[in-house]
């Protein structure tokens, strides 16, 4: 979406309305040919797995008794989420996009939807390819109903007429988009059981950056953001969510998308002023370093049921 729909990332191509929807059809369908090619060649000898890793925030409605406001909620989960997951694991793009995106092209005068669709053939050929699910998750918005005018120039973010909201009493540490919810990621981890089998889950990228550099290397932020997300998968195992593997993003700092280096995930701080590039451990290390020793919180009385 950014890449080919805003134009804010590589390679920088602003498409409106129809980019992204190009782009990830043919990233979808790239994606089971390599999991077939895998399946069908190297499976037998090697034994390995081949998944996807997904990227998405979780929707909350503003209104949990507004009917509106849980549809809301559901697109935008669909939008994100099931964009993908949905042709691999249940053969075909969500109802709602293909529902909501064929509307608004056809209120354009288009002759078809600006959303792709897969042929019989390919659907049988998508679903089912992926051994696992790789999940990233970073953040939570609270979702209600917004119509967007017809006449207004076509793009993804106005195709699910939808507002994002966020509560000024969350912490934000970091970038403006990133707000500290742990509570979101079990109900997203909950929706993908329901929603796709219970699939097989390595949590791939859940972190927080900093904008502001802390010369004291005291990242208490992320120790207290670490703490309640990881928490909360646990909560989700216990729901029996299939849950296998944590991968906190990131080790080092490193470079951000079009931030550059000014936006910092890193467990450890690196000073990249310095030719060298020394690496210093923030506090957050030493935290991290006990939950994965212990495998889990060191002191039961840390997590809350």
């Amino acid at each position: 979406e950014q890449g080919y729909e805003t134009g804010e990332h590589a390679p920088g191509l602003k498409l409106g309305g129809c980019g992204a929807y190009k782009a990830a059809h043919h990233i979808i369908k790239t994606h089971a040919k390599v999991w077939h090619s895998y399946n069908n060649t190297w499976r037998r000898e090697q034994r390995g797995m081949v998944g996807i890793s997904l990227t998405s925030g979780w929707g909350e409605p503003v209104d949990p008794h507004s009917q509106t406001d849980r549809d809301a909620a559901e697109r935008y989960i669909q939008f994100h989420l099931g964009w993908f997951a949905n042709p691999i694991y249940r053969g075909d793009y969500p109802e709602v996009m293909k529902n909501y995106v064929g509307k608004k092209s056809a209120q354009q005068g288009l002759g078809t939807s600006r959303l792709p669709t897969f042929s019989v053939q390919e659907k049988t050929y998508i679903k089912g390819t992926s051994d696992f699910l790789g999940i990233g998750h970073f953040t939570t918005r609270y979702v209600l109903q917004k119509n967007f005018p017809f006449l207004q120039v076509s793009s993804y973010h106005t195709d699910h007429d939808l507002a994002e909201l966020v509560d000024p009493n969350w912490p934000a540490p970091g970038p403006k988009w990133l707000y500290s919810v742990p509570w979101g990621f079990r109900r997203l981890l909950n929706f993908i059981k329901t929603q796709y089998g219970n699939p097989l889950i390595y949590v791939t990228e859940n972190g927080v950056s900093e904008t502001v550099q802390c010369p004291q290397l005291c990242d208490e932020w992320r120790i207290q953001y670490l703490k309640g997300y990881i928490n909360e998968i646990l909560k989700a195992l216990n729901d029996g969510v299939n849950v296998k593997g944590y991968t906190a993003w990131s080790l080092l700092d490193k470079f951000e998308w079009n931030k550059g280096f000014s936006e910092r995930f890193g467990l450890y701080h690196i000073d990249f002023k310095n030719k060298d590039k020394p690496r210093y451990p923030k506090a957050s290390v030493d935290y991290y370093k006990k939950i994965i020793s212990a495998n889990g919180f060191p002191n039961p009385r840390e997590v809350m049921s």
